[in-house]
């Protein structure tokens, strides 16, 4: 039986009015960039005619997008064709259709277990989700708890929907919880099917959460992906427990803090903050990735419980190590 999600969930733009005003926290940690220290910038000039707050550098703070302006920030589906387009000549922002998200990530989780077909079997532009209990590989490295911690990374991310789908990001068509197919909600899904235990659900939608991973340029693009995982983790303990979310203001708090970790404003090319290499950067005049004089970002490794530059990642991987 599909439990009705309430009307604030079924929302495909999630209203930042609503945020601020269910809790003023929670917003503010999800604007929070851990690199600077400071907000994430808007790193576009899209809303730079109303006003100096909106220029491309600078922050996003809660009165730019609440109360008059709760509408400013859009996804993409909501936006004028005008708007697309600007953004698509700007940063060549182009979004993926679900069904293309679906057919990828099916091709990572067929390598992992070993077999097609584990969550849904794919049709032409679409999908038909399984429904059986998912059955693990009988192998070491292979229980459901090591899919659910295992690190997932989406590029360029725009609105996340490779990690959550709770809606198509170019046709805006809402997609129910049995039926999504995002990383993250294949996780959660795992987590539904293997955890009855509310506090122990709890817990391992958090190590869900901390294994999933995105970075986009721009400001508005990180915010929405920041919420639609946010709002993703509150749609899937409705399906299992048949209750909000909402009013376990501490443990939001704490999914918004790791968001505000592993959902982060990048640089793609560089490794740096969008926008913060500077006169005389050799990185950018030799095209040498290691010599920015931009602020390399930095991610969390939670297992570890530290914060590491994401560059050096990109270093270990080309090293070898």
């Amino acid at each position: 039986m599909r439990y009705q999600q309430d009307k604030l969930t079924m929302q495909i733009d999630i209203k930042e009015n609503y945020l601020y005003s269910f809790d003023v926290n929670l917003l503010k940690i999800l604007l929070v960039d851990r690199t600077t220290r400071k907000n994430i910038i808007w790193a576009t000039d899209a809303y730079a005619a109303l006003g100096n707050q909106y220029q491309n550098d600078s922050q996003i703070i809660p009165s730019c997008i609440t109360g008059l302006f709760g509408n400013v920030i859009k996804p993409r589906c909501d936006k004028t064709r005008s708007e697309q387009s600007e953004r698509i000549r700007d940063k060549a922002e182009v979004f993926t259709p679900a069904w293309v998200c679906n057919c990828q990530n099916n091709l990572i989780d067929d390598n992992w277990f070993g077999r097609s077909c584990v969550f849904n079997t794919e049709l032409e532009k679409g999908w038909i989700a399984t429904h059986e209990k998912i059955v693990f590989p009988d192998e070491k490295g292979k229980s459901w708890q090591d899919y659910v911690k295992a690190n997932r990374l989406e590029i360029t991310c725009g609105e996340a929907p490779y990690l959550a789908s709770r809606y198509d990001s170019v046709t805006g068509q809402s997609i129910s919880v049995g039926e999504r197919i995002g990383l993250l909600d294949r996780k959660l899904r795992v987590v539904g099917e293997n955890v009855d235990n509310e506090q122990q659900w709890l817990t391992w939608a958090k190590k869900a959460v901390q294994s999933v991973y995105g970075y986009d340029w721009q400001g508005d693009n990180v915010l929405l992906a920041r919420e639609n995982l946010l709002f993703t983790v509150m749609d899937f303990y409705k399906e299992k427990f048949h209750k909000s979310l909402a009013k376990n203001i501490k443990y939001l708090g704490e999914i918004a803090r790791v968001l505000s970790w592993n959902i982060w404003q990048m640089d793609g090319l560089k490794f740096v903050v969008p926008n913060s290499c500077h006169d005389g950067c050799e990185g950018c005049a030799k095209r040498d990735l290691g010599k920015h004089n931009g602020i390399y970002c930095r991610i969390y490794d939670w297992p570890a419980n530290r914060s590491i530059e994401f560059y050096s990642l990109y270093k270990g991987a080309k090293n070898g190590d």
